[in-house]
């Protein structure tokens, strides 16, 4: 361990010591969703997913999330275009709709999934807090609180950690930050109760896992696209892409994956453009992408539904599509989750 990752370990053992002596437990089941990595494995496409099969299993989710750079801390419903979530009881003045206020991903989950609280809070504890005062409770469909990101929150106890894992490039050089991009040590993977490997389906990495943590089950997942839609919501069936020429550009943590998404379909990506992960978009940066893809006779552009939420405060043409993609895990994945979801919950009395 060098010196620089030395003193990365002892940050990190210091503010998880002080956030279990402080930890705080909801009175419901509480789902965490997460990895060991910086960057995306898709979290928040894996807690949309879980959300969704939650209601088909009699549960009422709230999604718990910090909001990467949203800059109001919360605890606060997130809500776009005004539209209240659920049976909304709270104070108005604690609904946000914007971006900048939210953060990306929180906004994007909102829009997804209507009906299903989205809680923006520094403290999960108080989000979950904030959502039982603000919300009518339904006792034939129990609350379930999902953390968005949450593998590293140790300041509320969950009942179940999924630890995502990517498939293309699981650990880095499986050193922590700032020499790699492990959060933790790899050995706080005995943290987990369940691994999904995300991205592609490596079964060498699957028995390395299960070699590693004995006992805890390991799934695969599939991130597929299901269609594409503008800003005006119009929505353009994969088939129609055949044989366009496109120009991709994207603001995420793995630019290459959605380039990859892309060269997938049945079309000519003739030109591709990577910004940072979670960036802003500008009318500058609108009006350069606009011209290359002139320059280059393409008859649409494409991008994340992450950024098609930052693009839609800017005047954009109608040509700019976002590719909605499905998460999708085994069903026997699902059955693990709500049998150990059903077991705590028991076990709560």
């Amino acid at each position: 361990m060098t010196p620089l990752e030395f003193l990365y370990y002892i940050g990190y053992i210091l503010k998880k010591r002080r956030s279990l002596r402080l930890q705080r437990s909801l009175p419901y089941a509480v789902i965490s969703i997460g990895n060991i990595t910086v960057g995306g494995t898709g979290k928040t496409p894996a807690t949309m997913a879980v959300a969704k099969e939650s209601i088909k299993r009699g549960f009422s989710p709230v999604i718990l999330t910090r909001g990467y750079r949203g800059k109001v801390k919360g605890p606060c419903i997130v809500s776009p275009d005004k539209l209240l979530a659920g049976s909304f009881t709270g104070n108005p003045l604690a609904v946000i709709h914007t971006v900048r206020d939210a953060g990306d991903e929180p906004v994007l989950m909102a829009e997804r999934l209507k009906g299903v609280p989205v809680i923006k809070s520094a403290s999960r504890y108080e989000g979950g807090i904030f959502a039982l005062q603000s919300f009518l409770s339904d006792t034939d469909a129990p609350f379930l609180f999902i953390l968005d990101d949450g593998f590293q929150h140790w300041g509320l106890r969950r009942d179940i950690n999924i630890v995502l894992v990517d498939g293309l490039d699981p650990f880095g050089n499986r050193k922590m930050l700032p020499f790699g991009i492990l959060r933790e040590p790899l050995g706080e993977l005995k943290r987990a109760d369940i691994f999904v490997i995300t991205r592609r389906r490596d079964e060498r990495l699957a028995d390395e896992l299960r070699n590693a943590w004995p006992g805890k089950p390991v799934y695969f997942s599939e991130y597929r696209v299901v269609g594409a839609r503008n800003k005006a919501a119009a929505e353009l069936p994969l088939e129609a892409l055949r044989n366009k020429r496109a120009f991709a550009f994207c603001g995420i943590a793995h630019p290459e994956s959605f380039r990859q998404t892309v060269v997938s379909l049945p079309l000519l990506l003739a030109g591709f453009k990577a910004y940072r992960d979670h960036h802003f978009y500008t009318p500058g940066d609108m009006h350069n992408l606009e011209r290359q893809s002139r320059g280059l006779q393409c008859d649409v552009l494409l991008t994340t539904e992450k950024d098609m939420i930052k693009l839609k405060e800017l005047k954009i043409p109608d040509t700019v599509f976002s590719l909605e993609m499905e998460w999708n895990s085994e069903a026997a994945f699902y059955d693990e989750v709500f049998k150990k979801v059903s077991s705590k919950k028991r076990a709560k009395g």
